[in-house]
């Protein structure tokens, strides 16, 4: 629906939000929207966990799990000053195909803004340009899990982040409500242990470190 839609007698101006997360936002620079007048310079934009979820359309430990390798990876390549989109490549351990590099690597592109060939490729000059900066199957890990790598071109700094997802919580016997809530047969009861239980293995992957593996390389 656009704001031109009559389906309802009021235009809604914010997402129905059926559950809070408790996640700290990412700060991030981009040198385009300074030069444009979108921002201040030197003012970051504000990417909340809440974004990554309207990207992805879904809330899952993927998702978050690809917010908190961005979130981590970002923190430790910058310490002390914001992230600077444009100078962020990232790559991956996996193919663009595979479903979980796939829907994290969207999320993480959200996020820095590095893209395949398809991307943005900068005002007059290629400033601030974030083209193949996004990069599949660049690497050979040394585990099967979620691992990304972020490295900075003004420095070629780079970290690799590793998302531990065999050491998430199963969420419990609610989980398997799903199917009956895809096929609608499951009662309001079903539906609310299913969506307790969802979101605590979501909340979780939001706020322990010890899924992840953050290493310079």
């Amino acid at each position: 629906m656009t704001s031109n839609s009559t389906a309802t007698d009021t235009t809604q101006t914010r997402t129905n939000w059926q559950v809070d997360y408790d996640a700290d936002p990412i700060e991030i620079r981009d040198p385009v929207a300074e030069a444009l007048g979108v921002l201040e310079p030197g003012e970051p934009f504000v990417v909340t966990y809440r974004d990554a979820v309207k990207e992805a359309g879904h809330s899952c430990p993927t998702a978050s799990g690809a917010y908190r390798i961005v979130q981590l990876g970002l923190d430790a390549l910058y310490p002390d000053d914001y992230p600077v989109r444009s100078e962020i490549e990232v790559q991956t351990a996996g193919p663009q195909d595979d479903a979980a590099y796939g829907v994290m690597s969207r999320i993480i592109s959200y996020v820095t803004g590095a893209t395949g060939d398809d991307g943005f490729s900068g005002l007059a000059g290629g400033y601030g340009g974030r083209r193949d900066l996004l990069r599949f199957d660049a690497f050979d890990p040394d585990t099967a899990d979620p691992t990304f790598r972020f490295r900075r071109t003004d420095t070629d700094e780079t970290v690799e982040v590793t998302y531990h997802v065999s050491d998430v919580p199963d969420g419990g016997p609610a989980i398997g409500n799903l199917q009956g809530i895809l096929d609608e047969s499951a009662t309001d009861q079903q539906r609310e242990a299913f969506a307790d239980a969802w979101h605590r293995r979501v909340q979780v992957v939001l706020s322990d470190d010890s899924l992840f593996t953050v290493d310079a390389v």
